[in-house]
């Protein structure tokens, strides 16, 4: 059966939600049309149903970022799909291997920006975490982040994030012989500033037809806007939710996020309390301790204080200190006795030992370089 070639003018009028009149004449990317749209392009082009689930298991099972890996498919429909559509994946610009097996890489986007994806490797555990990015960038200006220095240009669409999972977990084979467990959206960006993409990437992630990797595995982190946790608990994800906290008073984490001054405490801690209550998924406290600003017995206790609200486990985080930043790393005994009274206080807590101290570990450091 000859196969009837693409009309994109064509598609406008049948399919408006899939281009613009700019878009007639340019290619689309394949991955930024749905499932349920590529079956009704797949009807039109007179192939059936079912090309569009071959299509879609190439693109987010199998990471192909050519139409010539999908061999299942014919030829002349591979031509086809060349002629009208494009896959443009990230790609790997710059990567730092630290002495202590982190592995940081910069990749460069379609339109030239820059983000950033880190592996951290724990093998003792068997555990091998990706931290990726969600936006180009950041406008929440935490003055403590090197991607807070950093405007934000625009967020990642879902292909874009998936591709840092693909890529980090082709490292995590290369490297160590062993795949990703873990995903933690705590790179560049804020991911409930850029929802929509982040849920999406999700879903390819998560899917049968995609990664297939559980919802437990993965972390999104959010430096705390109360109507967007609404949001999630409204949606029922199944991730697990992380708050960038840092302090535990509104007056020092007004002073270092300026975010807080229209989601205080008060309102994260209600919207906290409303996920939890929704979702029963596992929340975190991360909380970066800066020398003789939070890392006293005085904010241990404060902390403590909104430990009690629901079930919730703390990571003390060293920090990787940036240049013109005003913060300095605590010292490991200030960092110890801080963990102590909080466990001491049958909180459960973990303390997270910087990783990646010989490459430019903080986040947005290797984006922000030449």
């Amino acid at each position: 059966m000859a196969i009837k070639p693409l009309n994109y003018a064509a598609a406008y009028f049948q399919f408006p939600y899939l281009c613009t009149m700019e878009q007639v004449s340019s290619k689309k990317d394949i991955r930024l049309v749905s499932k349920l749209d590529l079956e009704n392009l797949f009807l039109g082009m007179g192939e059936k149903k079912f090309r569009a689930k071959q299509v879609y298991e190439w693109l987010w099972q199998k990471g192909a970022h050519t139409f010539e890996e999908m061999t299942n498919l014919s030829k002349s429909l591979r031509e086809t799909l060349m002629e009208n559509f494009v896959i443009r994946p990230i790609q790997a610009d710059k990567v730092q291997k630290s002495l202590d097996g982190t592995i940081k890489s910069r990749f460069r986007l379609h339109d030239g920006h820059l983000i950033e994806a880190v592996l951290i490797p724990v093998p003792h555990d068997k555990r091998f975490t990706v931290c990726v990015s969600s936006q180009v960038g950041c406008s929440l200006s935490c003055t403590f982040c090197a991607t807070g220095r950093m405007k934000r240009v625009r967020n990642l669409d879902p292909a874009e994030i998936y591709d840092q999972v693909l890529l980090v977990n082709r490292q995590a084979l290369e490297y160590f012989d062993h795949p990703l467990t873990n995903i933690v959206f705590m790179g560049m960006g804020e991911p409930l500033l850029a929802y929509k993409n982040v849920m999406q990437s999700i879903d390819y992630i998560t899917s049968p037809l995609g990664m297939n990797m559980s919802p437990k595995r993965i972390t999104v982190s959010t430096a705390g806007i109360g109507k967007m946790i609404m949001k999630l608990a409204e949606d029922k994800v199944r991730f697990n939710l992380a708050l960038s906290l840092h302090a535990a008073d509104d007056t020092k984490r007004n002073e270092i996020m300026p975010i807080n001054e229209q989601n205080n405490l008060a309102v994260l801690m209600e919207a906290l309390t409303h996920f939890y209550k929704t979702t029963h998924n596992r929340i975190s406290y991360e909380y970066i301790c800066f020398q003789n600003f939070n890392d006293s017995l005085e904010d241990a206790k404060q902390l403590a204080k909104l430990c009690r609200q629901f079930p919730v486990k703390v990571n003390i985080i060293e920090y990787n200190p940036i240049d013109n930043a005003p913060f300095l790393k605590s010292a490991d005994q200030n960092i110890d006795n801080f963990a102590k009274y909080l466990r001491d206080q049958k909180i459960m807590v973990t303390v997270r030992r910087s990783r990646g101290k010989d490459i430019d570990a903080a986040c947005g450091q290797l984006a922000n370089k030449d």
